[in-house]
């Protein structure tokens, strides 16, 4: 279900508040999520190992570093916050540590070829192997796939959801394949991450000479869906993974 007012963000495209019964997803706002997010994520650098960013010794480097410098100035980009709404109170203000689950969004989105990808996808450590990983995935492809016309839950109707990973973070492959993702292939040395800072690199040797060579390589796993699989069937399978009970992997 889509729910909420628009929100006055650079993206090409409407940002929404989506939510389901178990999980919401929110326009990431500074305040309060920044300091959310450090707060659960501080102790956990290993949230970070496979990615190119990060860790952030401050909620001010994060979103000077991240929110600022990475995802604001680009309009094919935009973050969610993911509130678990099993673990809210009513008497509580929310968000809070006790519901605050973790970010996610859509990034590398081309209005041209009607398409985007989701990611920035960091789940907190106490809400991993849950529902929340599963239903924050699916509430953003369906707003993606789904035609605006759909009559439960319109979305953008775009024709093209991708999915990337560092080819050795097998978690990650895991759950897109879970949600119906489909591997395409692996762009080998995709990226070059710093080294020393905790980051899972491809382990292969640099060249005698490369002008870079405190920069390790990192070969990356791309997966897709498409509109075609998600109404031939794929929107019913990623429901049915969002409606599993807790227990199983996320």
């Amino acid at each position: 279900m889509v729910v909420g007012d628009l929100h006055d963000v650079n993206f090409h495209f409407p940002v929404r508040e989506l939510q389901n019964d178990r999980v919401k997803v929110v326009p990431f706002a500074t305040a309060p999520h920044a300091e959310l997010f450090f707060q659960g994520s501080v102790n956990y650098p290993e949230l970070y190992q496979y990615l190119p960013y990060g860790p952030y010794k401050s909620a001010t480097e994060f979103v000077e570093t991240l929110i600022e410098g990475r995802i604001l100035p680009n309009p094919g980009n935009t973050l969610y916050a993911i509130i678990d709404k099993t673990r809210s109170h009513p008497d509580s203000p929310s968000p809070s540590q006790a519901d605050f689950a973790g970010v996610i969004g859509y990034l590398n989105t081309d209005v041209n070829n009607i398409k985007t990808e989701i990611g920035f996808n960091k789940i907190l450590p106490p809400f991993q192997r849950t529902h929340v990983t599963t239903n924050a995935v699916g509430l953003l492809m369906q707003y993606a796939l789904n035609q605006p016309s759909h009559v439960h839950a319109p979305g953008l109707g775009l024709r093209r959801v991708q999915w990337q990973a560092n080819a050795l973070n097998l978690k990650s492959i895991r759950v897109a394949e879970r949600m119906g993702f489909k591997r395409e292939g692996t762009l080998r040395w995709d990226r070059a991450l710093p080294a020393g800072k905790g980051k899972v690199e491809n382990g292969a040797q640099l060249r005698e000479g490369d002008p870079e060579p405190e920069r390790v390589g990192r070969h990356t796993t791309v997966l897709a869906t498409c509109w075609d699989e998600w109404e031939s069937g794929g929107r019913e399978g990623t429901l049915c993974v969002m409606a599993q009970q807790e227990g199983r992997r996320q």
